[in-house]
């Protein structure tokens, strides 16, 4: 299931407001090529990636990934993004993104719910 929120995401060469997916059913958190080029440098996979489509048996070959940072209720959120070239979406927040930040998502209720606890750094 999936919900669609605008977000903030920056990146090392600017920052823009992105229409964003958060699926459950994706592994992987991708943003389309176009917009990880106008936001971050991108690093080169050691080989490329496939990544199977929501249209089974269909793959994509992802070649890069793109570090984006992006903001949820005033929390700075940060991870590694897929560089997908052909993605039917801006930006697209999948499961592995969500657990690591402990975003929960209400779909009877339409809601995005996170832990502000998440966002605090704790040395040891």
């Amino acid at each position: 299931m999936i919900i669609e929120r605008t977000v903030k995401f920056r990146g090392s060469k600017g920052q823009s407001d992105l229409q964003a997916l958060f699926d459950s059913g994706a592994t992987f958190s991708c943003v389309r090529s176009d917009i990880a080029g106008s936001l971050a440098l991108t690093d080169l996979l050691p080989e490329p990636l496939p990544l199977e489509t929501a249209s089974e048996g269909t793959f994509v070959h992802v070649e890069s990934t793109a570090r984006l940072e992006f903001f949820l209720d005033n929390l700075r959120l940060s991870d590694e993004f897929m560089v997908v070239p052909a993605l039917s979406e801006q930006v697209v927040i999948g499961a592995m993104t969500m657990q690591k930040w402990k975003i929960k998502l209400d779909f009877e209720n339409d809601q995005i719910i996170t832990d502000p606890r998440v966002a605090k750094l704790k040395l040891m």
